[in-house]
């Protein structure tokens, strides 16, 4: 079978040949329809994150997929199925946190990602996955099943930000995202078209006309360019924020995120940064989150009860934001164009079948 697979830091994507999958006991084979390409997998590619398997020189990528079981292999799947597979697996046997249910709270050390950490990826022509972190998807959104991996890490972010005010009444009624990127643009879907909050924010950095921030007006939020409003000037310009939703991995973003915080508020942690040393007025920041009850919570991955939570919510968002959020969708002749990236380019993948 044929297979999309990188030497991190050495160069581009590329086509490998590979054997098709047998499925262990347990586990299902699964015929890849679509693989979602997002900043993660360029990480891997430029050698910044991931980690090659053992004994492989490379690694093949890919952990935003949706395919069809082909051999349920005396699992309760039936062929025919369409599924979307959890990253997460344990690097021996299992530990406690995947005993638990709880993959997505592993340490560093404590598990394997597919296309990420240590475990080939999904995009491949087949792959074989434990039934469990198999999660059904509705026939109709087949086509958009790639989707449903990025809305869970919003659906555990949003889940941990609850938590966070779980023992006070918080109705938050304004939120900005932070990003214009594709997880940052699914995220204010969610928060306009899921969520119903008052008041939406994105936060970026491009010009007019664009592709994103035409998403983020028709939406009915508020394109804010961080050159002209940094974070930390977003109340004085704007309001302060009932939620922040920090997509970027830029390291100053938390930081500043305290600032926009209104009181009460919270700041959910997604993006990634580099190593990156600067001055901060650390009194500053630590009397508004004590004396204002602000709250910044760190997430990562999700479980696959946020899978399934992102199923639903992604069939709740209508069909005209999917389309314009998905700017291209390219078979394995021109795989190549789904890792481009540039002003036009919101969320690409790359299809290996159809049903």
């Amino acid at each position: 079978m044929k297979a999309i697979a990188v030497e991190p830091g050495a160069g581009d994507p590329v086509v490998v040949e590979k054997p098709v999958p047998e499925p262990a006991a347990g586990h299902a084979l699964v015929r890849t329809l679509r693989v979602g390409v997002d900043g993660t997998d360029h990480e891997v590619i430029r050698g910044a994150h991931g980690e090659l398997p053992d004994g492989s020189d490379r690694l093949v990528l890919g952990h935003e997929a949706v395919g069809v079981v082909e051999d349920p292999n005396g699992t309760d799947l039936e062929a025919g199925d369409i599924v979307a597979p959890t990253v997460r697996r344990p690097p021996n046997g299992t530990n406690e946190y995947f005993e638990r249910g709880e993959p997505d709270m592993a340490p560093e050390g404590a598990y394997l990602e597919r296309g990420i950490v240590g475990a080939h990826g999904f995009m491949a022509e087949y792959f074989t996955s434990p039934a469990e972190t198999l999660v059904p998807v509705p026939a109709e959104l087949a086509e958009l099943g790639f989707l449903v991996e990025p809305i869970s890490i919003t659906e555990k972010a949003l889940e941990h930000a609850q938590a966070a005010r779980s023992t006070v009444h918080w109705e938050p009624e304004s939120a900005i995202v932070l990003g214009n990127g594709s997880l940052g643009l699914v995220t204010l879907a969610m928060f306009e078209e899921v969520l119903e909050l008052e008041r939406t924010y994105c936060l970026g950095k491009r010009d007019r006309p664009d592709p994103s921030i035409d998403l983020i007006d028709d939406l009915g939020a508020t394109y804010i360019d961080s050159r002209e409003t940094p974070v930390s000037e977003i109340p004085e310009a704007y309001e302060s924020m009932d939620l922040v939703y920090e997509a970027t991995g830029y390291a100053k973003h938390p930081f500043e995120t305290v600032e926009a915080l209104a009181p009460n508020g919270v700041g959910a942690l997604v993006g990634v940064p580099d190593d990156w040393s600067f001055e901060i007025d650390g009194g500053r920041l630590h009397r508004e989150l004590v004396l204002h009850n602000k709250a910044l919570v760190g997430t990562v991955n999700s479980h696959r009860g946020h899978f399934e939570a992102a199923v639903d919510t992604l069939s709740s968002i209508p069909e005209w934001v999917t389309d314009d959020l998905v700017t291209g969708v390219y078979g394995l002749e021109e795989f190549e164009r789904a890792f481009e990236r540039n002003d036009s380019v919101i969320k690409t993948a790359v299809e290996f079948d159809t049903r």
